[in-house]
């Protein structure tokens, strides 16, 4: 499958959109609850009725209502949005927590479902399946040399749990088809990505979303890193586009005194709902930092806003994207759902950090892309406040509401004087495509070589960076990777380190030049 990479800055702003999408702080009700009879309504099925029975063509109603629900909730705000069918199933399977699968990472790569990896201890690496193997059938499935729907693949390597599925791999070291039988199992979806020690004593936790199994997931870590040393804890939400409220207040929950204010809601009515920390904390003094930047949205927000209001620790970062609606999930019977806002939430101090959304969702999507060309994510001074949003925390430190968390510390953005589009493309899967596509051509290069001695290869060398660069030139205008070479460097060794060693090598080597970290432990 050939991807066509002049769009990557657009993919890159459809995934994000997507994050805080799916990220909106979620509480599931009956719908039932709120069935409505008007004139209106009634009005709106009699014409589909019309429509269904009476028009000249044979059109689809089902679609047209699709449109029409999207046409209703684009009048409201950039969070009230309605998830199909088609896509409801994976939307549930991210906030679970866990999928029932094979287990693997993979790659379309000339329209053949490439392995880049494996997932730890899951039905796949236990079978044997190695990174680089071709998956060429499914059951007898034909799975490469055709363009097979997304979705369809998926329903080829999903199952139920305990079923079996036979795969015919081809194996490019050996050169020989290998046939697999794999017993589907739970497959975890990790909402903490890592947590490790920084030094002796200071703890690093990293959250990527806010699912069902975040909080027992930062629990389990938090408790592990106790008994390691830690008294120091630093939480990373960058790029978190936020999930359940409900995680991210029993995150708080362990952080905050008994009877602190988290959060507290207002919906439509005035009705307003407060959520106070309790005496079970686990880490309710040593310091705390928490990492933010201009993609930490919605619970995130809830998090970081519940520690700055409360004096309880140091928010370090960039201003937060400024999501502070609540939504509420709706199911209707085709397996479809709305997301629906139903009320604001405002932090300890009372302030809503809700950015506006009056232009509409496109531009309210887009202004993280205002805060690279105004000079924001360079200079602190560029941050717009507005001066009558001020509050107070109990110690008399001012912060301020209307779009966003202020971070107490700032720390530009790493990539200098480039534009949006290299400081995202490091994140994006597109290196990790760039990275399976070097290995593949010769993987023996890197066979059997330690951490120790992986890193001294890479470092020596510039020839990855040269490479991506080629690679990337091909296909897209104006990125100017060479001014960021440094960090560009760091990403690209680190992708390679994580799918020859594992998640955790990844971050040995991101985090070490991390300047946000930098600037945490040069606080201590």
């Amino acid at each position: 499958m050939k991807i066509n990479y002049k769009y990557i800055p657009v993919y890159i702003s459809i995934i994000l959109a997507i994050g805080i999408f799916i990220g909106g702080s979620l509480q599931f009700f009956n719908q039932n609850d709120f069935l409505v009879t008007s004139n209106s309504k009634a009005k709106l099925n009699q014409l589909i009725d019309f429509i269904d029975n009476e028009y000249v063509d044979e059109l689809d109603t089902d679609s047209i209502v699709d449109k029409t629900v999207d046409n209703i909730l684009a009048q409201l705000d950039p969070h009230s949005v309605y998830i199909p069918p088609s896509e409801q199933v994976e939307v549930a399977e991210n906030m679970k927590g866990d999928f029932v699968g094979i287990g693997v990472r993979f790659y379309i790569f000339k329209d053949t479902v490439a392995i880049i990896q494996s997932i730890e201890n899951g039905p796949s690496a236990k079978a044997g399946i190695k990174p680089g193997d071709r998956i060429l059938y499914a059951d007898g499935t034909k799975l490469f040399g055709r363009k097979l729907p997304t979705d369809s693949l998926y329903t080829k390597l999903k199952g139920k749990e305990g079923s079996k599925v036979v795969l015919t791999v081809y194996r490019k070291s050996e050169k020989r088809n290998i046939k697999f039988t794999i017993k589907r199992g739970v497959v975890p979806l990790k909402s903490v990505d890592v947590g490790l020690m920084l030094n002796s004593s200071t703890a690093y936790i990293k959250i990527n979303r806010f699912a069902e199994t975040t909080y027992k997931e930062f629990k389990s870590n938090l408790t592990r890193l106790k008994n390691q040393g830690a008294k120091s804890l630093v939480i990373d939400l960058r790029d978190n586009g936020g999930g359940y409220m409900e995680e991210a207040i029993a995150i708080a929950d362990e952080l905050l005194a008994d009877r602190k204010l988290i959060v507290f809601t207002k919906n439509k009515k005035g009705r307003v709902d407060k959520t106070f920390a309790t005496k079970k904390g686990d880490f309710e003094t040593g310091k705390l930092f928490v990492l933010i930047n201009e993609n930490s949205a919605s619970a995130s927000e809830i998090l970081a806003g519940a520690v700055q209001d409360n004096d309880r620790g140091t928010i370090v970062g960039r201003r937060s994207f400024g999501k502070g609606l609540v939504q509420r999930e709706m199911d209707f019977e085709d397996g479809s759902a709305v997301r629906l806002t139903v009320a604001r939430y405002y932090t300890p101090t009372g302030r809503s950090i809700q950015k506006p959304y009056v232009k509409g969702a496109e531009q309210y999507f887009k202004e993280s892309e205002l805060r690279f060309r105004n000079g924001e994510l360079y200079d602190k001074d560029s941050i717009k406040i507005a001066d009558t949003l001020k509050f107070k925390t109990p110690k008399g430190k001012i912060v301020y509401g209307g779009g966003g968390i202020v971070p107490d510390v700032f720390v530009p953005i790493e990539f200098e004087n480039a534009d949006e589009a290299t400081a995202y493309l490091m994140e994006s899967g597109i290196l990790g495509n760039f990275v399976f596509e070097q290995l593949d051509k010769n993987r023996n290069i890197f066979k059997d070589l330690t951490f120790e001695q992986f890193l001294s290869k890479m470092n020596a060398t510039d020839l990855y960076f040269n490479l991506f660069e080629k690679f990337i030139s091909k296909h897209v205008k104006g990125i100017r990777l060479e001014q960021s070479k440094s960090v560009v460097k760091r990403y690209i060794n680190a992708e390679f380190a994580k799918q020859l060693y594992g998640e955790n090598a990844y971050y040995d080597i991101v985090l070490k030049e991390d300047v946000m970290l930098k600037k945490v432990l040069s606080k201590k």
